[in-house]
């Protein structure tokens, strides 16, 4: 399949997830949304290299809209890093005031703003959560717990993250067949002061990222049911990143928040792929 050359693209790093970014406000998504155009872009070698494909497009009621595509080309409901990169990028655009706006997702929508120059959103409350995922413990595990955060989560409370064999036991986690949709494995442990140390392996991905947006919640979420850590919680990711997840309890709802880094980090244009 040949890809059109010239269409613009912002890289983006969200504490180490990193996404091409394509505004489908005009120029639709057309090829680009296809499986086998995203393998090529999103390979790390012989293409740009990115975790994913984000779209900006139109929206009837809020801002914009943004799909989502893993790097194997799946769609996904939602990516919490994205979602930060792309409140990041709206301001670029002149789309989104860093005070405050709203966007749609295939998750719900998604309010955002900029909180000491990092943004900051909000996601539609969590659902699904089971502090026992009812699993059986590996070697080092102390805890499984299940959240669904725009998208499923497992949640693994272990001794020492550095110890985990994240490709093996993630990808074994992640196919668990009382799971219907799968789920991203994210593996925490203690850290320094009030930090938690957390590893994931993303489905769509197939293997160890360096940070998860929506895990970085769903860990929050179960640390706090666990009565490990209070109402917000400090994550550092693979990378180094920290980002920080906010609860705020209404009623029997859960509603979180998402702190973190959103860089651009290039623009360019698609040549020869």
């Amino acid at each position: 399949m040949s890809i059109p050359h010239g269409r613009k693209f912002w890289k983006m790093s969200g504490s180490g997830n990193d996404f091409l970014f394509f505004d489908a406000r005009i120029d639709p998504p057309g090829s680009f949304s296809t499986a086998e155009v995203i393998d090529q872009v999103c390979a790390r070698a012989t293409g740009v290299g990115a975790d994913g494909i984000v779209f900006i497009q139109n929206d009837a009621t809020e801002a914009f809209r943004i799909r989502y595509f893993n790097r194997d080309g799946s769609l996904a409901e939602l990516c919490g890093n994205a979602s930060l990169c792309s409140a990041r990028l709206a301001t670029e655009l002149g789309i989104g005031n860093r005070t405050g706006f709203r966007f749609a997702t295939d998750a719900g929508v998604i309010s955002a703003r900029f909180v000491e120059d990092e943004p900051e959103i909000d996601l539609q409350p969590v659902k699904g959560l089971r502090p026992d995922a009812g699993l059986p413990l590996g070697a080092g595990e102390r805890r499984i717990g299940f959240a669904d955060t725009g998208v499923p989560h497992l949640i693994v409370l272990v001794d020492d993250v550095e110890g985990v064999d994240v490709a093996v036991r993630g990808r074994e986690l992640r196919f668990e067949p009382s799971l219907a949709d799968g789920a991203n494995v994210n593996f925490v442990s203690k850290s320094e002061g009030s930090v938690w140390r957390m590893r994931t392996y993303e489905r769509g991905v197939e293997g160890e990222t360096l940070a998860c947006g929506t895990g970085t919640v769903a860990a929050a979420v179960l640390l706090e049911a666990w009565g490990l850590s209070g109402p917000r919680t400090m994550l550092r990711s693979q990378s180094g990143r920290i980002l920080t997840a906010t609860m705020r309890h209404v009623g029997s709802e859960i509603l979180p928040s998402l702190k973190g880094e959103a860089r651009v980090v290039f623009t360019g244009e698609l040549a020869e792929l």
